[in-house]
């Protein structure tokens, strides 16, 4: 095992294992760069779900710089010291922090839900579950139907794995802040292509759809497992009801004519 380690990472195998996390790193963050300048732009030609899949980039970025890492020589790599215990010690410390208020966090989480103080949201990893605010009469029944829908979005796109992946790279990577910022976009990208897919298979249902996300209140207790509606950077409300407003092209909302015709029109008055 040690000899093959050798073979793979060099002489030296810290030395090997920073460079590799280098590597990755970078690559990660170039990736990050590039989305960041490019998800905007893409989701005003192609649609916010074509933008939301921008973010697949990254990881395809950091399996590639993997790769690349594997098959060149030892010696044509590019030299980095070896980590001293100091540095391992730092590292394994920061993890374990960004973990434990990852955590802390789901728990909190965990609370209000059993209060009945939270939603919409879906959690579970392996069996997802949508979880609705309290059935009080402040949502009309077609109100609570779109925000099932959208809810639906997210357990069919497996989101919520794709959440836990995150929270999990954030971890190993806390050094990173490319990663930490690359995280707030992501969601509201996932959130705005989970509304884009409700409105195009509900084409008239934009404003019942608008009243609703005014109605929600957004999530103050972050949930870092799990799908929900964020509340924090630029009101993400703004952001959604929006994007809402726009007329889209025949090419955006995943492409094709009918989508084309979802989104047409401006919505209409919204009132709280």
């Amino acid at each position: 095992m040690t000899e093959a380690l050798v073979t793979i990472l060099g002489g030296d195998i810290l030395a090997g294992l920073a460079a590799l996390v280098l590597y990755v790193n970078a690559a990660t963050a170039l990736a990050v760069l590039w989305v960041l300048g490019s998800r905007i732009p893409v989701r005003g030609l192609l649609g916010p779900q074509s933008a939301y899949a921008l973010w697949f980039l990254p990881p395809a970025a950091a399996a590639l710089a993997l790769v690349f890492f594997l098959v060149l020589p030892p010696e044509r790599r590019l030299t980095v010291p070896a980590p001293s215990e100091a540095v391992f010690a730092a590292w394994a410390a920061g993890a374990a922090l960004m973990a434990t208020a990852f955590a802390i966090g789901q728990a909190r989480f965990a609370v209000q839900l059993r209060r009945g103080l939270t939603g919409p949201a879906v959690v579970g990893l392996i069996s997802p579950r949508i979880v609705m605010p309290a059935d009080d009469g402040h949502y009309t029944a077609e109100e609570r139907a779109l925000i099932r829908a959208h809810e639906r979005q997210h357990i069919a796109r497996k989101d919520t794995r794709a959440v836990a992946l995150l929270a999990l790279v954030r971890c190993l990577f806390w050094f990173n802040p490319f990663v930490h910022l690359a995280a707030g976009f992501l969601r509201l990208d996932q959130e705005l292509a989970c509304d884009a897919a409700v409105v195009m298979n509900r084409p008239r249902a934009r404003s019942a759809y608008a009243r609703a996300l005014l109605k929600t209140q957004l999530a103050a207790t972050p949930l870092p497992l799990g799908c929900y509606w964020p509340s924090r950077g630029r009101h993400p409300l703004e952001v959604r009801v929006a994007h809402l407003k726009r007329r889209e092209t025949p090419r955006e909302v995943g492409g094709g004519g009918r989508a084309g015709r979802t989104l047409t029109g401006p919505v209409d008055a919204i009132r709280p």
